[in-house]
């Protein structure tokens, strides 16, 4: 029933913060109700009681609203762009690079940021912050053992410099761990810094309705350095990139316009 899942959420939201009604409804809910199912409950009600007395139930459900997959190198033609145009100009505009991987899941797009940034500098001279709402994602982010599906589009070169296979498995080398620091986030409710020169936050927003959309566009833009960089995923263009106070800098890139103009 639509009531039940909306007590749902509003209990969701008062328990752990996260407000599931900025969400796609028809996605989320069918995602939910699938897993609840699985779990042997007819209801959201009876669902939401067991996952606060049951830290696993609980672990799964914040698996499941989050989208955890990803890769190193995803949608490879947009980092070549941004290894080619956007990395030296940014590197002409200051000596010191901050950078925010915002929704990183479990830690493919900081680490390629880290292995793509030490081509051109040393590590003393960048600062990645990569964060995410699931404290499992940040877990296995923080680990850095990656099967090889998540390489699959890393060059031969990078990956004979930075990772180690052992078994089945491949492991980042320390050098590129430390490149990154991890955090946990909500992008709908948690305060945003600022002075970013280059905010990477791809293949998320889609899951998010419109007016949250807005909302986390207009925290990005304002979380910007002047002349600063939106690197967004291939299915989440900005159609009208000026209402946020951005320009195209190229395909799914944007940049934060010097001239502060009006987010209303």
């Amino acid at each position: 029933m639509k009531e039940d899942y909306a007590e749902f959420t509003q209990l969701i939201y008062r328990k752990t913060g996260i407000d599931l009604s900025l969400y796609k409804e028809a996605q989320m809910k069918r995602r939910l109700t699938s897993l609840r199912d699985k779990r042997g409950y007819n209801q959201f009600t009876h669902y939401s009681l067991a996952l606060f007395k049951d830290e696993n139930l609980l672990q799964e459900f914040m698996d499941r609203i989050t989208i955890n997959v990803s890769e190193f190198y995803r949608n490879k033609k947009r980092w070549d762009v941004l290894e080619s145009r956007v990395i030296p100009y940014l590197l002409k505009k200051k000596r010191k690079l901050r950078i925010w991987s915002a929704a990183c899941s479990s830690g493919e797009e900081p680490y390629t940021l880290a292995m793509m940034l030490l081509q051109f500098i040393p590590a003393r001279q960048f600062e990645i912050v990569a964060t995410d709402i699931d404290p499992l994602a940040l877990q296995r982010a923080e680990a850095a053992i990656y099967s090889e599906r998540a390489l699959n589009e890393v060059p031969q070169a990078v990956k004979e410099k930075y990772f180690v296979r052992r078994g089945l498995f491949f492991h980042l080398a320390e050098d590129v761990k430390k490149c990154v620091t991890f955090r946990q986030h909500n992008l709908l409710s948690d305060p945003y810094e600022d002075s970013w020169d280059l905010i990477v936050c791809r293949n998320v927003l889609i899951y998010f309705t419109e007016q949250a959309k807005e909302l986390i566009y207009k925290n990005f833009s304002t979380s910007l350095a002047e002349g600063g960089i939106f690197f967004v995923g291939s299915t989440e263009q900005i159609f009208l990139p000026q209402k946020y106070n951005l320009s195209v800098y190229d395909t799914f890139f944007y940049q934060k316009e010097k001239t502060l103009k009006s987010m209303d």
